[in-house]
């Protein structure tokens, strides 16, 4: 320990040690002590000497610190120690005193040289991996400063390893997740130098669920508000969306876009933007510009492009483009934005057109930006920004085009002077005493004819008044008067471009330029001489602009005819003189600038010469022009002729078009009709298979039902075979009815004469009585009297006995007739009914009084009448199977009756069932008939 005490600057006998000795001593104590307290205190020593001898530190202890990490994996502290030691040595983000201290020592690619020791072993990243999944603080922090230290010293290399490590960038997405927020944040940081320039990385980081988790921590971190961690999180969604079509693709299809809306949520107040503020709202800003980039494919950034518009992106970004106290820095960025999300999307270029201005009265906004173009005051970034956006509203929209000319045009001038059109600023701008207004005036207006000639040949109606008492002239002679006056550069080279975009594939507009004696003389005379190196630019596009009226000329011109201008050329200046001038262009150095990017970026207003679309029309044109010039008369002609031809071919082709255009529309009706035919047969097919089913349902009910019925005619002996339910015919029911009704009045008939003799009967049984000796309890009487009563009821009732026979006799005929008919009966209609006439014999039911009379015992020992009583008994047996009987009919009236509304209601089933048969097979036939017609 005193050893220590003297390394860390206790007091010491004798002279005190160098720095380079302490550390070898220092590093061979690391490594042959076997208590791990020595090993400790010897890491935490060479860490504070780290910082101040880092290169010895590094060359002698590096190797024993990797063993440590290797082999004291338990203790926490021994690691940490480690870590920070190599974080130290390999790290050049030493503290400016530090870095002045050891200016003389400190190597220049000091930190960069230990890394790649330090990667040379592969497993040295892996192992640091592991140790970055360790909980514990005090080794998770350090092991994520050393790793960020070796991705800024060796990045490509180190990215390798990672990639090709099992599961390494998921090791290292979990620091987004730690609620330390001193770890989660160099996690972020870690990430960005992961991510950079690493398409593969970028991939796994992004599907690793990397933007919910920065898109949550920017929430968290109060969006635009937020520090500078959300500043570190806008970098790295940066890296992970630049250049990368996947990962753009994957944010946009995650519905990420609509989450980028509150970002821009700056409110009323606009005034005290903190710089931090600043920086994360055009990091914002920025990265709304890497979704709807220009260089990214075209479905990609249209899809972005709707996207922002449906989610209000847009419509936010618009608020504060109108907004004020924004800063300057802030509104040239959010113009630039606008000005790539409504490019090339007509759905946002009607929206922006659409946008008004809170000014009283409101102006569009388009006019707004226009203002601000053409005035001179504002700063060169802004009205570079204000033309790039009216570039990007102008392109690929001629509806927008086609409305900004028509603010030029004599119907549509605004004669009160209240309101400035677009157009009347163009102007103003164009014949300003500002160069820089000349020139994006030009070029704004060289947009608004961009690949339409409908619109060029409108504009040259476009009449200007250039003094008072003088006429009016056109625009097209206007802009080249300006030209022969000798201006500046910048303005020449913009005019030059406008007359070269107006006139290219547009023969009348060339016409209207030869048609002005002193153009082609102050061309010639301009590409004829030598001038400095300045001019030589200018030069060029008049040479260009000759080269246009040569190659679009239709000839209607008798003295500018092509072979002329072709003949004044050879004269004046030469053809390999005119072709090396025309060549100035593409070699400038300003138009290869130009080409690259749509956006206008220049360092200076002097440099604003060439505009992006401007380069690819002379890309285009460049070629034609020199074949154009060195054609021959003859090959002239040749060309007209084949110009004459592919006209007429182009005619004819274009009416086979349109006759191909029609035949097209008629073939998309008639298959739409096919389809809604198809389906319409699709569905009466179904319905028509619903009904056979049904109808076959009904058939097997049908059957079912004729099968039932056939057993119960069989069961009782009827005719079922030649009568079936579905044959009763409507006059059979008729005939049926009647005899009911007839066999009603009977029974009632029968019925009254049946209450007749039950009054009899009880006379008698009443008279009866009377007789009996009403002092005998047990009811017996006398043999002699009772013959004496028999004899005496004899001679008595002689005739009501007869009358009786007689009535019976009748009954009994009648009772036969009826069974007779009955028996017809049942075979005309099969019923079911379970009752049999002879069944009334067998159970007979007699008046309860006959009975009770008859059950007495005071028949016994009289034999001698039994004559008169069996003549009586009979008499009674007749009256009781009268009444059975009718009592039968009655009932089988009620079962006949029941059959009759059963067959009436069949009846009706099966013409309901046979109407629904006839329709079904009417549609089927209908379908069958439509097929064969079409």
């Amino acid at each position: 320990m005193n050893f220590l005490r003297g390394v860390m600057g206790g007091p010491s006998a004798g002279p005190q040690p160098s720095g380079a000795d302490t550390i070898q001593k220092l590093c061979d104590r690391v490594a042959s002590s076997t208590l791990l307290d020595d090993r400790r205190d010897a890491v935490r020593a060479l860490k504070s000497l780290s910082k101040k001898y880092r290169l010895e530190v590094g060359i002698q202890a590096m190797e024993h610190l990797i063993h440590v990490l290797q082999t004291d994996r338990s203790d926490s502290e021994i690691i940490g120690y480690a870590l920070d030691t190599l974080y130290n040595v390999i790290s050049n983000d030493l503290e400016e005193e530090e870095q002045e201290e050891n200016s003389a020592k400190q190597v220049d690619d000091l930190g960069s040289q230990f890394t790649e020791i330090f990667i040379k072993q592969q497993e040295n990243v892996t192992l640091l991996l592991t140790l970055v999944e360790e909980f514990d603080f005090h080794v998770r922090w350090p092991g994520v400063k050393l790793l960020t230290s070796l991705l800024k010293q060796q990045g490509p290399q180190v990215q390798q390893i990672i990639l090709v490590s099992p599961m390494g960038v998921s090791r290292l997405m979990d620091l987004l997740a730690d609620s330390r927020e001193v770890i989660r944040n160099d996690g972020v940081l870690l990430l960005q130098q992961l991510t950079k320039s690493n398409a593969a990385i970028q991939k796994i980081v992004a599907f690793e669920n990397a933007f919910e988790r920065l898109l949550d921590i920017i929430t968290e971190e109060g969006n635009s508000d937020g520090g500078i961690v959300v500043e570190d999180c806008l970098l790295l969604l940066q890296n992970l969306l630049k250049n990368n079509n996947s990962n753009q693709n994957f944010f946009k299809e995650g519905s990420y876009i609509q989450r980028m809306k509150p970002w821009f949520e700056v409110g009323d107040d606009n005034c005290g933007w903190s710089a931090q503020k600043v920086t994360n709202l055009h990091l914002m800003l920025q990265l709304v510009r890497v979704l709807v980039s220009p260089t990214n494919p075209p479905g990609a950034t249209s899809s972005c492009q709707k996207a922002m518009f449906h989610c209000g992106l847009l419509q936010q970004l618009c608020t504060i483009l109108m907004a004020t106290g924004v800063p300057a820095d802030i509104l040239t960025e959010t113009i630039n934005t606008v000005s790539e999300v409504i490019r090339g999307c007509q759905t946002n270029q009607d929206y922006f057109a659409s946008v008004n201005a809170p000014s009283n009265p409101p102006r569009p906004a388009i006019v707004v930006l226009l203002m601000s173009m053409v005035n001179e005051r504002q700063p060169f970034v802004l009205r570079c920004a204000v033309l790039y956006c009216f570039q990007c509203f102008l392109y690929k929209n001629q509806k927008g085009q086609g409305e900004i000319v028509s603010t030029l045009l004599p119907s549509t001038i605004d004669a009160t002077g209240n309101s400035v059109s677009a157009g009347q600023l163009l102007c103003g701008g164009l014949f300003s005493t500002d160069s820089l207004s000349n020139w994006c005036a030009a070029v704004a207006l060289a947009h608004a004819l961009q690949e339409n000639a409908t619109l060029k040949e409108q504009l040259l109606r476009v009449q200007l008044a250039t003094s008072i008492g003088n006429p009016p002239v056109s625009l097209l002679q206007q802009c080249t008067n300006i030209l022969s006056q000798g201006s500046k550069v910048q303005t020449r080279v913009g005019l030059l471009m406008l007359l070269c975009t107006w006139l290219s594939n547009c023969s009348i507009a060339v016409t209207h330029f030869l048609h002005n004696p002193a153009n082609v003389p102050f061309l010639t005379g301009q590409i004829a001489e030598n001038l400095g190196e300045e001019e030589q630019l200018v030069q060029g596009l008049c040479a260009l602009l000759l080269g246009i009226s040569i190659y679009y000329n239709d000839n209607s011109l008798e003295n500018y005819r092509k072979e002329k201008l072709k003949q004044l050329i050879e004269k004046r200046i030469g053809r390999e003189n005119f072709i090396e001038k025309l060549g100035f262009i593409s070699k400038h150095e300003l138009y290869s600038r130009a080409a690259q990017k749509p956006q206008p970026s220049f360092s200076s207003p002097d440099h604003m010469m060439f505009d992006h679309e401007f380069t690819k029309l002379v890309k285009e044109l460049e070629g034609v022009i020199s074949k154009a010039i060195y054609k021959s008369s003859e090959e002239d002609k040749k060309e007209e002729e084949v110009k004459k031809t592919l006209e007429q071919h182009d005619n004819i082709v274009t009416h086979y078009k349109k006759v191909i255009r029609e035949q097209d529309q008629e073939l998309e009706e008639l298959k739409q009709r096919i389809n809604t035919l198809t389906s319409q047969n699709e569905q009466l097919q179904a319905t028509v298979t619903q009904q056979v089913s049904q109808i076959q349902q009904h058939k097997d009910q049908y059957n079912l039902l004729k099968v039932q019925l056939g057993k119960d005619n069989q069961h009782h002996n009827s005719h079922g075979d030649t009568l079936q339910m579905n044959g009763i015919q409507t006059e059979e029911v008729s005939k049926l009815k009647e005899e009911l009704e007839e066999w009603k009045n009977k029974h009632e008939l029968l019925q009254g004469q049946l209450r007749e003799k039950d009054s009899v009967i009880e006379k008698l049984v009443s008279a009866v009585s009377a007789e009996l000796d009403p002092a005998a309890n047990s009811w017996k009487i006398s043999c002699e009297y009772f013959i004496r009563w028999t004899e005496k009821l004899c001679l008595c009732f002689p005739k009501e006995l007869e009358m009786l026979r007689s009535q019976i006799q009748l009954q009994s005929a009648e009772i036969s007739k009826l069974q007779m008919e009955n028996q017809k009966l049942q075979v005309m209609v099969p019923v079911t009914c379970s009752f049999i006439y002879g069944n009334c014999i067998s159970k007979t039911c007699l008046p309860a009084t006959v009975a009770a009379f008859l059950n007495q015992n005071v028949l016994e020992g009289y034999r001698a009448s039994a004559f008169y009583l069996c003549l009586y008994c009979n008499l009674l047996w007749d009256f009781a199977c009268c009444q059975s009987e009718v009592k039968a009919l009655s009932e089988e009236k009620e079962s006949l009756k029941q059959q009759l509304d059963s067959s009436s209601s069949t009846v009706a089933i099966l013409q309901d069932e046979k109407s629904k048969l006839r329709m079904i097979s009417w549609c089927f036939w209908l379908t069958r008939i439509r097929k064969y017609l079409h």
